[in-house]
């Protein structure tokens, strides 16, 4: 049995080796996210491993298919990268990751207390020795009502780490979790947009959810509202953040992700002439801090991710399931 892994990062190299060796299979890694230049790669193996950078559309998966790979892993939890209905009519087998929420989760109540309590600004300051306090007092969690928007895995942990300050909590899924219910109170988006002083978004990006956070559901947030974004730069229009913040109708962003991040993540582009505006422009704000979506980024995390896609293309190809099955 054979796999070919791309987008490998050193990091992952180790875990590789180590459920390649587990699992009696054999992996090669490649650094570069596959493409159709690279494609001949996977000539002789059962399946593929990936990461996000790799557009998986249908003339690609076709490629994959005729090419004989039955089984298309990507190490993330997101999906949508990956023309889904393509790889069901292509016969293709397709798994994602399901790695431990708490990075995540841990990340997103981090990044709440970073713009609370003003933690770019004062950086900043520290380092030209500026150790003056004024316009830096921040608030505290326990006066605030945050709002989860998704309670899956991930907005559920989210909820169990803020029990512990003592904020109001409140939570929005179309499928309510009877667990999360004991620690947060569901209300519909318009409620929760009005009451809420932070909103954290943990949700799937899909047509329905795309740029679910807009210049129509700002405007219906309370004045001052901190959004926290972890999940899905699509989720939330850029253009929509930028004329918001300028406006001080956001009084904050933690933002792990933006729609306009291809090329930027996960590079180093510190040499490059960057035409991606948007993000260029957003960072600046003393209220505003971006990371370079690393939130999952944990060891334990890492182990996770490669270990799902190893495991389960082998159980996919031995019996048809693995408890990652998206198609």
């Amino acid at each position: 049995m054979r796999i070919a892994a791309f987008e490998v990062r050193d990091d992952e190299r180790e875990a590789f080796a180590t459920e390649a060796e587990r699992l009696g299979v054999k992996v090669t890694l490649h650094a570069e996210p596959l493409d159709t230049g690279n494609a001949a790669l996977v000539d002789g193996c059962d399946g593929v491993s990936t990461l996000g950078l790799s557009r998986l559309d249908a003339g690609m998966l076709e490629t994959l298919a005729g090419r004989g790979v039955k089984v298309v892993a990507t190490r993330t939890i997101g999906y949508n990268h990956i023309d889904l209905d393509a790889a069901k009519r292509l016969g293709l087998a397709v798994l994602n990751a399901d790695y431990a929420p708490n990075g995540v989760a841990e990340y997103t109540v981090m990044f709440m207390l970073m713009v609370l309590r003003n933690y770019k600004p004062a950086l900043w300051r520290g380092q030209v020795y500026d150790f003056s306090l004024e316009g830096l007092r921040g608030r505290e969690l326990r006066n605030l009502t945050v709002g989860v928007m998704g309670t899956g895995r991930i907005g559920a942990t989210v909820i169990r780490c803020l029990s512990g300050f003592g904020c109001e909590i409140l939570a929005y899924d179309p499928h309510p979790n009877e667990k999360v219910a004991e620690l947060a109170e569901y209300v519909g988006l318009d409620e929760l947009y009005r009451r809420s002083d932070i909103i954290t978004l943990h949700m799937p990006l899909l047509p329905s959810t795309e740029h679910i956070i807009n210049r129509d559901t700002i405007a219906r947030m309370k004045d001052g509202v901190v959004l926290i974004n972890c999940a899905r730069g699509g989720l939330m229009d850029l253009e929509a953040l930028i004329d918001n913040i300028e406006s001080e109708k956001i009084g904050g962003l933690g933002l792990d992700t933006v729609e306009t991040e291809e090329d930027l993540i996960h590079r180093d582009r510190r040499t490059d002439i960057l035409t991606n505006r948007g993000v260029a422009y957003l960072r600046q704000f003393p209220n505003v801090v971006m990371t370079q979506h690393m939130a999952f980024y944990t060891d334990a995390a890492v182990h996770s991710m490669v270990n799902c896609s190893v495991e389960g293309i082998r159980s996919v190809l031995e019996t048809g399931t693995f408890r990652t099955r998206i198609a």
